[in-house]
């Protein structure tokens, strides 16, 4: 069983958790300026690369609250969880430290 780790309530089991999308996509700044197209590049369009992926999760079955993950689409392995809100962590940085 895969185990996703809640930065508020530690590592559960995958069951209690549901998938939200692409973590960090800005919303346009003047929607109203946008055409239709534009506007079904922003609700459809996403990345879909293989290897390091910034995803949001709900702790739908345990404190409910939003975070956001970077899983490896290749392994399926969870990198790092942390706090809806908080920028993308810097993987390199960290590892040089």
């Amino acid at each position: 069983m895969l185990l996703i780790t809640c930065p508020h309530c530690g590592p559960r089991p995958e069951l209690e958790f549901r998938y939200g999308g692409e973590a960090h996509v800005a919303r346009p700044t003047d929607p109203s300026a946008l055409d239709d197209q534009a506007w079904s590049e922003f609700l459809f369009v996403r990345d879909n690369p293989k290897g390091l992926y910034a995803e949001r999760w709900n702790h739908a079955h345990g404190c409910q609250r939003w975070f956001n993950a970077l899983r490896d689409t290749h392994s399926d392995k969870f990198v790092t969880t942390y706090p809806a809100g908080a920028p993308r962590p810097d993987l390199a940085a960290e590892e040089i430290r």
